[in-house]
């Protein structure tokens, strides 16, 4: 079989995030090197294997791996057809330097919720214009990955922080928050900016809004965005001209919504109008 280097790299607008890098690779083997991001890393075919700090590591199928900034480590392909991986490579501040130790201690996670939550992660990172869902979906893989971190911290003596707001009710401030949306549906607003403005943990705005309202943040701005390119759509704009009036990222962003939410394409809807 010949040998096969197939990258797909990109930097998405979404803060924490340094760089998206999908590869497949039949023979190419790292050589020692380090990062000085966190390195997030999911194997979806074959596998690699890697030493850290002198111990040799693989990744199966199920396991997510975190790689710390600072640490060398190399990489090569473990099956005889090589290894198709995606990584997310995470400003150092993410997670904080004070866990470098517990991710050397054991950078494989056998975990199939995290998995599960960094594809979703991986698949909407892809995806222009839909930034909140992305800081969103981060946000709580963050979150998790802290806590299993921290998870071997404790029998040294350090004991892991508690979530942030997991099964709190906080109406008053998913109230708050839906008036901030509404008051940005075409501009947008970033998880970070909102936190921010309302003074709450990303992790606890979003929780707080879902558990009050039943649909996550990003869901309901894209809901508010579909509703308006609805009434300009029947006022006879072409569904470009709708795309960028309504805050989507272009017209193709807007179709996958608008098909996902109403059934038809823009344009279609369009040409349904009496």
């Amino acid at each position: 079989m010949a040998a096969r280097q197939e990258v797909t790299a990109w930097r998405p607008r979404v803060r924490g995030v340094t760089e998206v890098f999908h590869a497949h690779f039949t023979e190419y083997a790292y050589p020692m090197h380090v990062h000085d991001a966190w390195t997030l890393l999911i194997v979806d075919d074959g596998a690699v294997r890697y030493d850290l700090e002198r111990h040799e590591h693989g990744t199966p199928h199920d396991t997510v791996s975190l790689l710390p900034p600072h640490v060398p480590h190399n990489g090569a392909p473990a099956t005889p057809h090589g290894f198709r991986k995606r990584v997310v490579y995470l400003d150092a501040g993410v997670l904080g330097e004070d866990l470098i130790g517990a991710a050397v201690d054991g950078p494989d996670l056998r975990d199939a919720l995290l998995r599960h939550r960094v594809g979703q992660l991986h698949t909407v990172l892809a995806r222009p214009g839909d930034e909140l869902e992305a800081e969103s979906r981060l946000t709580f893989v963050a979150e998790h990955l802290r806590e299993r971190l921290y998870e071997r911290l404790r029998p040294a003596g350090r004991s892991a922080p508690g979530p942030a707001g997991r099964d709190a009710r906080d109406p008053a401030l998913a109230r708050r928050l839906r008036e901030l949306l509404d008051a940005r549906v075409a501009d947008g607003v970033t998880l970070e900016e909102a936190a921010r403005l309302l003074h709450a943990h990303p992790a606890h705005l979003v929780r707080a809004f879902s558990r009050a309202y039943g649909i996550a943040p990003h869901q309901y701005l894209t809901s508010r965005r579909v509703g308006r390119a609805r009434r300009l759509l029947l006022d006879g704009l072409p569904p470009g001209e709708v795309a960028t009036t309504t805050g989507f990222f272009d017209q193709a962003h807007l179709t996958r919504h608008f098909r996902k939410l109403v059934g038809v394409t823009p344009g279609r809807y369009r040409r349904s109008a009496r």
